[in-house]
């Protein structure tokens, strides 16, 4: 006796999608109405404005399907282009000063994070916690006795159980408490020249003070010198 599959399967015997899993294209439209044409009773054919109907019915469907390809495709293309602009104005701040409010940073296989912030006013502990881009925490780090103002805190780039984490962007957590147990809120933020410009994944990141931040968390621009002091690199 054979045996009789309770799954709906193709002529290969491969599973056919039902249900919610099965999608109505203009394809799939056409067969359908060819397939009732081929059925219909010589003798009853269908009526005129049926007929008519079901094609202005087909119609629309095809030319909203060719919108919805159009959009998609001039959607991608318009990301691309951005992020082609994003890329050369990136490589134009080199040398130039920015402010920054940012949320996280990225770690490659060696570098160290500096994580820039400031209190409105003095703390007897400052906690970080940072987790991953799944949102889970990698690590939870202390700062002790920061002054108000801005302060500077290192990570050295490892988990809690003291391993290396993988290369990425990993987001930042910043509270803090005062010496009378009132919890007041650090700003994650920094001033500096930028060093360099990096791409990953076609997205840029500027090298701030040894942070690698992305370029949309950049605030303000200026000319050498107009936030650090440093003139240095100005043209003579």
């Amino acid at each position: 006796m054979g045996f009789i599959s309770p799954v709906a399967t193709d002529a290969q015997g491969n599973p056919k999608p039902t249900g919610n899993m099965q999608v109505l294209g203009k394809n799939e439209f056409l067969q359908l109405l060819v397939t009732k044409l081929e059925h219909q009773d010589p003798l009853n054919p269908m009526e005129d404005e049926d007929f008519i109907a079901q094609l202005a019915q087909f119609s629309t469907l095809e030319q909203m399907y060719n919108i919805a390809e159009g959009i998609a495709t001039s959607n991608q293309w318009d990301y691309l282009q951005m992020q082609s602009i994003n890329n050369v104005m990136a490589s134009g701040l080199i040398g130039r000063d920015v402010k920054a409010e940012y949320s996280g940073v990225y770690v490659d296989a060696s570098n160290e994070p500096q994580i820039t912030y400031t209190l409105p006013s003095a703390a007897a502990q400052v906690r970080f916690v940072i987790t991953d881009e799944m949102g889970q925490i990698v690590t939870t780090l202390t700062q002790d006795n920061a002054s108000a103002g801005v302060n500077f805190f290192t990570w050295d780039g490892t988990d809690d159980m003291g391993n290396r984490v993988e290369e990425g962007y990993y987001q930042i957590e910043a509270t803090a408490l005062t010496e009378a147990g009132t919890e007041v809120k650090p700003s994650l933020s920094l001033v500096g020249s930028v060093e360099a410009v990096v791409y990953r994944d076609g997205s840029a990141y500027l090298r701030v003070n040894g942070t690698e931040i992305p370029l949309g968390d950049i605030t303000a621009v200026g000319q050498p010198g107009a936030y650090t002091g440093n003139v240095e690199n100005q043209d003579s």
